[in-house]
């Protein structure tokens, strides 16, 4: 057995169920200091102790606290959808040069397809341009919040960011325009 495999199998305590958050500050797993250090877990669970929500000092411990924290991230799931939406609404209505390019293309049984494509440009030094920006940034930070979130394993707070970007999908994108393009071979 080489040295880095028995390392990587000595600092898993196989003891220990998967399915819950564990402190490591037994005197074997105190790293001095006193620090309360806790494990990653590695599998979906249903719990509210010790269930870290994206800060050091956001810590769920009781079951109110975890049904606010659901209501919370539902929430959070749901206006990062909205704010998808709003954004191309906003696009649309502050489109400055629109350009129309067509192309025939091949169709099927001989025939010729006109292929359009749509080009949209702002100016970069536009308020327009400006406040998509500040709002794409918001939405990146409130995506990767999601991600976070969803990889603490807690099934509690996975369901409240599957239900709440469902549910804003559902009350934000239905009036969405959708495009099919005949002509599209990729997705």
């Amino acid at each position: 057995m080489n040295h880095s495999h028995h390392m990587g199998m000595h600092s898993m305590d196989h003891t220990m169920p998967p399915s819950h958050l564990h402190s490591t500050t037994s005197p074997s797993h105190s790293h001095g200091g006193g620090n309360d250090h806790m494990m990653m877990p590695m599998t979906f669970y249903f719990g509210y102790k010790n269930v870290e929500l994206l800060f050091p000092r956001l810590v769920i411990n009781t079951a109110g606290e975890m049904a606010g924290a659901f209501v919370a991230v539902f929430l959070l799931a749901m206006y990062y959808e909205g704010l998808k939406i709003a954004r191309e609404r906003l696009l649309r209505k502050s489109q400055v040069n629109i350009r129309y390019n067509s192309m025939p293309v091949p169709g099927p049984n001989g025939t010729i397809l006109m292929e359009t494509h749509k080009t949209v440009g702002q100016q970069m030094l536009s308020f327009p341009h400006l406040l998509q920006t500040v709002l794409h940034i918001i939405q990146v930070v409130i995506s990767y919040f999601l991600m976070l979130i969803f990889m603490t394993y807690n099934g509690y707070l996975c369901i409240a960011v599957a239900a709440g970007a469902g549910t804003g999908y559902f009350l934000f994108s239905w009036k969405k325009a959708v495009v099919v393009d005949i002509t599209e071979h990729c997705h």
